[in-house]
């Protein structure tokens, strides 16, 4: 019987040159559960500590049809995010990644650029337990990153701002879409059609009369839609 590599894969074979204790991946799943739920969980009680604290005890309580109308007008665009975000972004990121990124924040444009990139790097696959660490790994080293630059941008931001030329200024709200476009090239190097079809569905919400709260939606359920049925397609033509 032959035994896959991939199955059987430890921690530290994951990772060459680590030398912490073996841990086998099931372990390390475990874990990632425990202590990402626990850090998730303690920030959104730290993030409602402060608001409840203006409201319940210093009595500045906007009232509770004001926080409802605020968030059913939120929840009207973005609410399909909270769905799509996690479902679409996990075979990348992986368990641990996925834990990590939405701790941190920033997804689309930092951690998973990150993950993808050290993926390629490692010619790690997405989806396997090698893809995961080096996720984790990648998105870990990233928002340490982002953290030290925030702190910076913080203390010297408005400064370095105001003696840039407004050239610049209005040339990052670019920044965005190149990390997106980036992306999207480096997956449609492997296939290069599945690159065409994500980028006429981007057109299409976009240009389309497709509803702003549905545009996210639309474009990656018909990207991966189409994209499987071609796959589909051609494993039939294959075999037939």
């Amino acid at each position: 019987m032959q035994v896959n590599r991939e199955e059987n894969l430890s921690i530290n074979q994951a990772v060459p040159g680590m030398q912490a204790p073996a841990m086998d991946f099931d372990t390390f799943q475990l874990k990632s559960h425990f202590w990402g739920r626990l850090t998730i969980w303690s920030v959104i009680a730290l993030t409602l500590l402060v608001p409840s604290y203006l409201s319940f005890v210093l009595g500045y309580h906007p009232g509770w049809s004001t926080i409802i109308s605020g968030f059913t007008a939120y929840a009207a665009i973005i609410m399909f995010v909270w769905v799509l975000e996690p479902i679409s972004y996990y075979p990348v990121l992986g368990v641990s990644g996925t834990y990590i990124a939405f701790l941190t924040g920033n997804i689309g444009n930092m951690c998973l650029p990150c993950a993808s990139v050290a993926q390629r790097v490692v010619n790690a696959e997405p989806g396997t337990k090698k893809g995961e660490i080096t996720a984790a790994l990648a998105i870990s080293t990233a928002s340490i990153m982002n953290a030290i630059i925030l702190i910076l941008a913080i203390l010297s931001g408005s400064v370095i701002l105001s003696i840039l030329p407004e050239s610049i200024i209005n040339s990052l709200n670019f920044v965005l879409p190149a990390i997106f476009g980036g992306v999207i090239a480096q997956f449609a190097i492997k296939k290069p059609l599945f690159g065409v079809i994500g980028i006429a569905f981007g057109l299409f919400v976009n240009l389309g009369p497709v509803p702003r709260a549905f545009q996210t939606f639309v474009c990656i359920l018909g990207t991966v839609v189409v994209c499987l049925l071609l796959e589909k397609i051609k494993k039939q033509e294959k075999n037939n």
